[in-house]
């Protein structure tokens, strides 16, 4: 849903920092500080009920209990009381993981409640497509062609190239354009020659990745958070901004309340962790396809100032951004992912899902570079 830190809506990110924010990022920068006694865990908040349902059928997978720490082989006791204090002091809905490559430990706040994932969710259908490619199912080199009614909505710059002709193209080229510049479009296309929604969640079954779940698809997904039914004229222009600001605001909260009630693209943020870790190891695809993943991830050009923003010199990031509709004074599906990797190779599977804020978007970004940053110090004192 981004384009380049710009929601849905096509605001600007920016805003007045939290306090309570900028306070836990000074404190970071020591990260000296004597391990806290566990906290209580932070109240779940609560589904508000709904009788509204997403026009697919949803496949189930319930969140499970999860434990915050991962307690097989230790991590640091300042990195876990860091993160969770970042996590209890954030004004919002927030969820927190960071998984140390080739260690059997997550640190966690949230870990396993479901969050919306927006446009992270390009990550998976990319690697069902190159599951796909190893499977030899699929070919990157093969050809398709993209017209008016494979259009959807919010950020698609691939729009510019369809006209009244059509646009061909490879696939190679829209899996690029998907990951690095989160082209709507192109990632649609790519759903649809992979198989669908369906065949997204068989590849994450098939590789043992639970508590990820997999949408509808943008069109549906976003026309029934808001509140709407997808028409294909949606597509043209601003015409869905339109339909969706004629709409009354008790309508529009509905259904946004709905959604993140019960995201039909919910994730966990431990099982995201999970999934970024198995394919730095070459779990998750053929070395050829992780290379290529990995290299396309690294050229991201989505949300400079959100984790990247506090990652170190000398160190490695690549990762997958998402970002969901916005109804003053509350914004969703705020999101980074991905895999920051420190100056000796040792890796870190990292994830920060805002599920709804009313903070600014300046805070937001405090919260995720105080993140790479605690996890930078803690490499370091290790």
């Amino acid at each position: 849903m981004n384009s380049k830190d710009k929601g849905p809506g096509g605001r600007p990110e920016g805003g007045i920092i939290s306090a309570k924010l900028i306070l836990l990022v000074a404190a970071l920068s020591a990260c000296v500080s004597a391990p806290q006694p566990p906290a209580a865990q932070a109240r779940a908040a609560k589904p508000r009920p709904t009788t509204a349902t997403f026009p697919i059928k949803q496949v189930a997978n319930p969140p499970r209990p999860y434990q915050d720490v991962d307690q097989r082989e230790a991590p640091s006791p300042a990195l876990v009381s860091v993160i969770r204090n970042l996590g209890q002091s954030f004004n919002g809905h927030v969820g927190i993981a960071v998984r140390r490559v080739g260690a059997d430990w997550t640190v966690a706040f949230n870990g396993n409640q479901l969050f919306p994932q927006q446009s992270v969710s390009k990550l998976w259908v990319s690697m069902a497509f190159l599951d796909a490619v190893d499977r030899g199912k699929l070919r990157l080199s093969d050809t398709t062609t993209i017209t008016r009614k494979d259009l959807t909505l919010f950020h698609q710059p691939s729009a510019a190239m369809v006209g009244n002709t059509g646009w061909t193209t490879t696939y190679s080229n829209l899996m690029n354009r998907a990951m690095t510049q989160s082209d709507n479009t192109c990632n649609d296309a790519l759903l649809r020659a992979v198989g669908g929604p369906d065949a997204v969640r068989g590849f994450l079954a098939r590789r043992f990745i639970s508590n990820i779940r997999f949408g509808p698809g943008e069109r549906l997904l976003q026309s029934a958070t808001a509140g709407l039914d997808w028409r294909q004229d949606y597509s043209i222009g601003r015409n869905f901004y339109a339909a969706r600001a004629k709409l009354p605001p008790s309508v529009r909260k509905k259904a946004l309340d709905n959604y993140l009630a019960n995201p039909p693209d919910g994730a966990a943020p431990a099982s995201v962790v999970q999934a970024l870790a198995k394919l730095k190891q070459g779990d998750m695809l053929s070395p050829s396809s992780t290379s290529a993943l990995l290299s396309i991830m690294g050229e991201a050009k989505t949300g400079p100032q959100r984790i990247k923003g506090g990652v170190p010199p000398g160190w490695h990031y690549l990762h997958k951004t998402g970002t969901g509709q916005d109804l003053a004074p509350r914004s969703t599906g705020y999101n980074d992912i991905g895999i920051m990797t420190a100056p000796d190779g040792t890796s870190y599977a990292v994830a920060v899902m805002i599920g709804s804020t009313t903070e600014p978007i300046p805070v937001r970004w405090q919260l995720m570079q105080a993140v790479a940053k605690a996890v930078a110090a803690n490499h370091e004192k290790r």
